[in-house]
């Protein structure tokens, strides 16, 4: 209980933080995406400004999406720990985030598949196309 209360107080100075950071060229490849799919769902970027922000970032867990309330509704927050900033979206931004999500995993697969087809295309193995020996 101690955890959600000091989540729903952060929400509130999450809220009123107001600089704005450009990704981390370090983090990984798959907090690298997630931050683009965040970015384009609509999420903000915001950077803790005061000690009372900071503890607030630092309640976050690192690279994952929380909800979080805010007047009965929810918020959702994504600490980008490496970057020092957070990205704060409302329910609509989460939606579309997920849509975006499943978009790329279908890409994904669509890509794997056309390589594994073009693979299968191009190898012939030992004996060459039709089983001819070059």
């Amino acid at each position: 209980m101690k955890s959600s209360k000091l989540m729903g107080a952060c929400l509130i100075v999450l809220t009123l933080i107001g600089g704005v950071l450009g990704l981390s060229g370090c983090a990984s490849a798959k907090a690298r995406n997630t931050e683009s799919l965040l970015s384009a769902a609509g999420f903000h970027t915001l950077t803790p400004a005061t000690s009372q922000q900071q503890v607030c970032y630092n309640a976050l867990p690192p690279n994952k999406v929380e909800r979080l309330e805010k007047n009965g509704k929810p918020i959702y927050a994504y600490a980008d720990k490496k970057a020092g900033i957070v990205y704060v979206g409302n329910e609509s931004n989460y939606q579309r985030f997920k849509e975006l999500g499943v978009q790329q995993k279908i890409a994904d697969q669509q890509l794997q598949a056309a390589q594994m087809n073009q693979d299968a295309a191009m190898n012939w193995g030992y004996w060459g196309p039709d089983g001819m020996l070059w």
